[in-house]
C-alpha cells in the first residue's frame, strides 16, 4: 500500500518538477525509513517561505553505505547523489565532516513533519514524540532507529535519546513494550540528556526482532559483523 499524490500540485512548484512531484508516492518501506530516522538522526525543515517540509539524512564519514543505502530507498524523493558535507577549522583549513543527502519539499512529507514537529515554534523547532507514535512503529522503524542512534556494549543496547523529553522517552518506553515486549530504563547522561537502554536479557530479545533488517555495515550496532537475509517489511503495532 501506499500513499498517494493526487492532486498535490501547487503554483510554487518549478514546471520541470511538476510532473515528477505529481507522479510521486511514498511507500511504506519509504514512510518507515523516514520515521525510524526521526526517532534518531534525520531532521526534517519547512523553510521560512517555503509550503512544505524535506527530510534530510546526515551521517558521519565511515557512515557512508548507510548513507547510499537510504538513498536508494528514497532515491525517487531525491534529485542529488549524497555528498560531503564540509567544514572549517579556525585556521582556514577545510576538512570533511559527513555524507548526507535531502528529498524535494513535498506535500507527503509534509504530513510525517506535522507529527514531529508541532506547537509553538513548531517551524524548524525540535523534534517531539507523541501518543500517535505507536501507529507507526514496526520491527523495520526500530531497526532503522537503532541504526541511527543505538550503540553495543557489554551486551546491552542503548539508545541516545538527547533530544527528547523525559515524558517523551517514557511515551517511547511504553511502546516498546506493548509492541515487541522490549523492557527498556533510562539514565541521565551528565547534561546532555537521557538514553534509554536494555540489560542484557532484553537486548537479545531486541536483537531477535532487528537483526534481519541491520544492513552489513551497521552490524556493530547490535554486536555482529556477519550478514543476514532482510525480510519483508512487518506490519505496524497494532492500534
Amino acid at each position: 500500500m501506499v500513499n498517494t499524490v493526487g492532486s498535490y500540485e501547487n503554483k510554487y512548484w518549478n514546471k520541470k518538477w511538476i510532473p515528477i512531484k505529481q507522479s510521486l508516492v511514498l511507500s511504506l518501506r519509504q514512510k518507515a525509513l523516514i520515521i525510524g530516522s526521526l526517532l534518531g538522526d534525520g531532521t526534517m525543515r519547512l523553510g521560512k517561505n517555503a509550503r512544505n517540509a524535506n527530510f534530510k539524512v546526515e551521517h558521519g564519514l565511515m557512515q557512508r553505505k548507510y548513507v547510499e543505502w537510504k538513498y536508494q530507498i528514497l532515491k525517487p524523493l531525491v534529485f542529488t547523489k549524497p555528498k560531503i558535507s564540509y567544514r572549517y577549522k579556525e585556521n582556514g583549513e577545510k576538512y570533511a565532516k559527513s555524507w548526507w543527502f535531502r528529498t524535494i519539499r513535498h506535500p507527503l512529507l509534509t504530513e510525517i513533519y506535522k507529527k514531529f514537529y508541532k506547537g509553538k515554534g513548531h517551524r524548524n523547532g525540535r523534534k517531539i514524540i507523541s501518543e500517535d507514535i505507536k501507529n507507526d512503529l514496526n520491527p523495520f522503524v526500530l531497526a532503522v532507529w537503532i541504526m541511527d542512534d543505538g550503540s553495543y556494549s557489554k551486551k546491552r543496547v542503548d539508545i541516545s535519546t538527547y533530544s527528547f523529553s523525559l515524558p517523551e522517552i517514557n511515551i517511547l518506553r511504553r511502546y516498546l513494550k506493548e509492541c515487541f515486549n522490549i523492557q527498556t530504563r533510562y539514565y541521565r547522561d551528565r547534561n546532555k540528556g537521557y538514553r534509554i537502554y536494555c540489560n542484557q536479557q532484553e537486548t537479545e530479545k531486541l536483537i531477535k526482532i532487528i537483526r534481519p533488517y541491520i544492513i552489513p555495515s551497521m552490524m556493530y550496532k547490535i554486536g555482529f559483523r556477519n550478514p543476514v537475509t532482510t525480510r519483508s517489511l512487518h506490519k505496524p503495532c497494532a492500534k
